[in-house]
């Protein structure tokens, strides 16, 4: 098969070049709209690009493990057309469900602001490997620096990979969990080996060497010298092992503001979906609030931070999975507002009652364009109005992207 001259038109949802052609669209890895590639073509995708005419939005990536690792996808892109395309992720998937909405601009990721990364851990020899695999393959990428990383945890990667030595399987591989928490960083490790537990001593000797909060292996804390805390607007969060926490600070900041700025003045307000109070904590200091929480780690950490005087309203909690038992609508008629951030399979069942429902607000906060797309759909098509779309970047040089919508009832 010889090859061909490809001119790229757009920028696909992954990242990739796409040159929209008579026998469908062909995918360029790595090229950019605007762009001239030559390569030859094999089920639609280009092999070996070479760029014979480049962008002017192309730039230097700025991280050396860039070619290699499946991490990022667009460092390549300059920052003002990448926020763009950011926003362009969010308006297709709702234009894909027939809503045509103005669009904020995309509130920009930090660089290195990344609190939380899931490395992996694996043998090669008698070396171990960490970091992330290699686009499209299984192989690890041993990464030494990483720029989308908060410098805390980029300092930390070779105690980190000696720690993972430590307890990783004889076959497959180890997946580390770290978080930047305001005492330390907080790890915890996945997938050890199951006669971890004779390495504890050396383990623990580790942490106090390299001064870790905290760490855990497959669920068990070995060693905590200090509680993980997150600060969630003023209230302490001892994080659940391995749990979930919005990656960066940054967006976590902007997201909350959103969600505040759109409950607007309501006194009475369920947050479902709710984790471990990242925003029924910081609601709390203006409303009652009800957060509904499937998990019971989250919710854990959660009932701790009520325990000590906070200075809120009245904060109540109730575990509940909201995916097989929504809140229906006779549930929801006490709330002014509900604020709902769901997983990345959305809050289709919940969407659902609230479409019944009379909540005068919603706000929606989702991290997958698609199912947000579905769920205001749900929620439009029973009568609430799209009041605005915001896109918060905070997860660099991905395609990954997070989105809160404001709806109200007329």
């Amino acid at each position: 098969m010889s090859e061909r001259e490809i001119e790229i038109t757009t920028l696909g949802h992954r990242g990739d070049g796409v040159a929209e052609t008579e026998t469908g669209p062909i995918y360029v890895a790595g090229a950019l709209p605007g762009e001239i590639v030559r390569a030859k073509v094999v089920d639609g995708r280009a092999q070996k690009p070479v760029i014979e005419k480049p962008s002017p939005n192309r730039i230097e990536p700025v991280c050396r493990h860039y070619s290699a690792c499946g991490g990022c996808s667009v460092q390549h892109l300059a920052e003002e057309p990448y926020l763009v395309w950011k926003s362009g992720l969010v308006e297709k998937a709702l234009r894909d469900r027939g809503i045509e909405t103005e669009v904020s601009g995309t509130i920009a990721a930090t660089m290195g602001g990344r609190r939380r990364a899931v490395l992996t851990a694996t043998r090669a020899g008698r070396h171990t490997l960490l970091g992330y695999h290699e686009k499209a393959s299984h192989r690890l990428v041993d990464i030494a620096e990483c720029p989308v990383l908060d410098p805390v945890i980029v300092e930390a990667l070779p105690g980190l990979k000696s720690l993972a030595s430590e307890v990783l399987p004889k076959k497959g591989e180890l997946r580390m969990t770290v978080l930047v928490t305001t005492t330390g960083l907080d790890v915890a490790l996945d997938k050890a080996d199951k006669g971890y537990g004779r390495k504890i001593p050396a383990l623990s000797q580790k942490v106090v060497d390299q001064n870790l909060a905290r760490l855990s292996v497959n669920g068990e804390v070995i060693l905590e010298l200090r509680p993980p805390l997150l600060d969630m607007g003023g209230i302490g969060i001892v994080a659940a092992p391995g749990g979930f926490a919005q990656a960066t600070l940054a967006a976590e900041h902007a997201l909350s503001k959103l969600v505040i700025d759109g409950v607007g003045k309501a006194k009475t307000i369920a947050d479902l979906f709710s984790g471990v109070g990242t925003f029924a904590l910081r609601l709390g200091r203006q409303a009652n609030v009800h957060a509904v929480e499937g998990d019971a780690a989250a919710l854990a950490a959660f009932d701790k931070a009520l325990r000590k005087p906070q200075g809120l309203k009245k904060v109540t909690f109730e575990r509940r999975d909201l995916s097989r038992r929504p809140l229906v609508k006779e549930e929801l008629e006490p709330y002014d507002a509900v604020v709902f951030d769901p997983p990345r399979a959305g809050a289709q069942a919940q969407a659902e009652q609230l479409a019944l429902s009379k909540v005068k607000t919603i706000v929606a906060v989702s991290c997958n364009p698609a199912t947000l797309a579905r769920d205001l759909r749900i929620l439009l098509d029973g009568g609430y109005v799209l009041q605005s779309v915001t896109p918060v970047d905070q997860f660099h040089y991905s395609p990954h992207i997070e989105a809160v919508a404001v709806l109200t009832r007329p």
